[in-house]
């Protein structure tokens, strides 16, 4: 079955043909678009992950609401990029549990370090994963202070 790679739609699967070295494979591909995400997606033209078998590649969440306003506080804001990331993950039949890898991009890091941490740790499973945090000087939008991005195998 080969479908718009771009269009969103349940059950979305796009099966490009691959030629290596003579061997043709298939690889699936699935759009992942949360139904509180599909403004994002429409608007900033990506999705917010994208499954291939078993494994869930998500973009960075941010701490937006649904219409895609920034939250001014830093832990509400970090709370709301945490159930951004869940429900993409959810979206994408995976859970907290299932994440392998994240990369956390932040915005003055070393303010903002300690409140990131606490709310991590209250919703994020403790050393499930390898994480790498990096410091940035600014993100996509004015006001946002962290950037969630991971990698998930669902089990």
């Amino acid at each position: 079955m080969r479908t718009d790679p771009c269009a969103v739609a349940p059950g979305l699967v796009f099966e490009p043909v691959l030629n290596i070295l003579g061997c043709t494979t298939m690889t699936d591909r699935q759009m992942i678009v949360p139904d509180g995400m599909k403004l994002l997606y429409d608007q900033a033209g990506y999705a917010p992950a994208v499954k291939v078998g078993k494994t869930l590649y998500c973009a960075g969440q941010v701490g937006r609401t649904p219409e895609l306003l920034v939250i001014a506080d830093p832990e509400q804001q970090f709370l709301a990029a945490w159930e951004n990331l869940r429900l993409v993950l959810e979206a994408g039949g995976c859970d907290f549990a299932d994440v392998v890898e994240m990369t956390t991009y932040h915005v003055d890091m070393h303010c903002h370090m300690p409140i990131f941490r606490r709310v991590k740790d209250e919703i994020f499973p403790r050393g499930i994963c390898a994480w790498t945090c990096i410091g940035v000087s600014e993100l996509a939008r004015p006001g946002l202070l962290v950037e969630i991005k991971c990698v998930a195998v669902q089990r």
